[in-house]
């Protein structure tokens, strides 16, 4: 790995950590685009990155984060289950996992299905919850449920959450901003664990990566967070689920099929 390919990697986790694509996957489908093999570092940097994203939205939410106790509740309910299911399924997922082409091209093949078809069946109830501290705590915890489905490579833990949300009745951008609170408690999580198991075998160099993927992750991610916010007052997700299937198609085509 060099300087180049972590700010690549930083600009790519920006751009798709909050959008309904996973980051987990198109890290891992950049990786064999430019040929790093997935070892554990890569795996490390690729997870320890993601704290950058959300630092963007500690930037951009922190009211929300640290004086708003009803929503902080809220999202530490719809943190539990994926603690839970995290701790019980890490080394499975860091080791047979992520890093998996074939895994992540089906997750997100078969999420770009699902995101389409819901879409077009999906209506908005009258009586949907606005409000991020009207959200009630079994709505917090199921949406978390939803959200451990993600530790698959490629579903994306933003569609999970926000399709979650939505069957529950959650207004649209409602849903959308609790995913973006929730990432916090979840990466930050995630990244601390990786880190503690695995920094004492990182190089000095190797840190200097970790750094920049970091750095252009969370500068991009703020503009991603601001782009997905102005996208859900007029639009749905069809695009997006079409965009999943359209790449998860060209890898199986142009790359694996080499």
């Amino acid at each position: 790995m060099s300087l180049w390919h972590a700010f690549i990697f930083g600009i790519i986790e920006g751009l798709t950590e909050f959008l309904p694509v996973s980051s987990t996957g198109h890290l891992v489908l950049t990786s064999k685009l430019l040929g790093l093999l997935q070892a554990d570092f890569l795996k490390s940097f690729e997870i320890s990155i993601q704290l950058g994203a959300i630092l963007s939205v500690v930037f951009l939410y922190w009211k929300e984060l640290l004086v708003d106790f009803k929503i902080i509740k809220r999202v530490l309910a719809a943190f539990i289950p994926t603690a839970v299911i995290g701790l019980l399924f890490y080394k499975t997922v860091k080791n047979f996992l992520l890093g998996n082409e074939k895994i992540v091209l089906w997750a997100l093949f078969g999420g770009g299905i699902f995101l389409v078809v819901f879409e077009l069946f999906y209506r908005e109830k009258p009586d949907v919850v606005f409000q991020l501290e009207k959200i009630s705590y079994k709505q917090s915890f199921i949406v978390g449920l939803f959200q451990s489905v993600a530790i698959i490579p490629g579903i994306s833990r933003s569609a999970a959450t926000i399709i979650g949300g939505l069957c529950l009745g959650l207004k649209r951008k409602t849903i959308v901003e609790f995913s973006f609170l929730l990432a916090v408690p979840t990466m930050l999580a995630a990244s601390s664990l990786d880190l503690i198991k695995n920094a004492h075998s990182f190089s000095s160099d190797q840190f200097i990566f970790l750094i920049v993927g970091f750095l252009t992750s969370f500068a991009v991610a703020i503009a991603s967070i601001k782009f997905l916010l102005f996208f859900v007052k007029n639009n749905n997700f069809i695009s997006f689920g079409i965009y999943r299937i359209i790449l998860a198609l060209s890898f199986w085509l142009i790359i694996l099929r080499r």
